[in-house]
């Protein structure tokens, strides 16, 4: 029998510390610690499938909480069932002591276990749909103060005007004019554009 963990942040600058804390603490190797910088939508992450590779049954596979292994509600539930009743690993919640598939395997302790699942669970796929909802509701916000949203706007210099009458002159080349102009090519051309500047032939 194997022990492993799991550990899943959402995006690349969030902390898992926290997490990877908890797991040292149970002395799981680092070599069985695998971790998922991705959404919980689902489970197509690829840490987690390794893991579910390496996965055998009789092993036992550590999470913090319930919303590190995802935040769908239908897809945690299949996922456990898959894990646990199908293959035969034990998953164990830190957070959690009633999440722990090695104890209480009685009809009570399977039945109370199934319950919390499903609640957490169901918590943590509403905090999923609470999160895209602010997010929304920023960016909303955001853009009715003008904000923009997406990659900056790169506004040519009071020069642009003059440097373009040399390029449209050929005085000076394309490359030299995305140079002090530091505009990359595709905007470059669309300011000429927005200027009426073509370049003489």
């Amino acid at each position: 029998m194997k022990t492993y963990g799991y550990i899943r942040v959402s995006s690349i600058d969030q902390n898992e510390d926290r997490q990877l804390a908890a797991l040292e603490n149970l002395e799981i190797p680092r070599q069985q610690i695998y971790m998922d910088k991705l959404s919980g939508k689902d489970f197509n992450r690829p840490s987690y499938q390794a893991l579910t590779k390496k996965l055998r049954a009789g092993d036992l596979l550590y999470v913090l909480s319930i919303d590190r292994l995802g935040r769908n509600y239908e897809e945690i539930q299949n996922q456990w069932r898959i894990l646990t009743k199908e293959r035969g690993i034990d998953i164990a919640v830190i957070d959690m002591p009633l999440l722990d598939t090695r104890l209480n395997k009685d009809l009570m302790g399977t039945f109370i276990a199934d319950l919390v699942l499903q609640i957490l669970s169901f918590v943590a796929h509403s905090e999923r749909d609470s999160i895209r909802k602010r997010q929304a509701e920023g960016i909303k916000a955001a853009r009715a103060r003008g904000v923009h949203m997406g990659r900056p706007v790169i506004r040519p210099g009071d020069n642009f005007v003059a440097l373009a009458k040399q390029w449209e002159r050929g005085k000076i080349g394309t490359t030299e004019l995305m140079k002090q102009t530091g505009l990359t090519e595709t905007t470059l051309y669309r300011r000429l554009r927005e200027h009426r500047i073509v370049r003489k032939k």
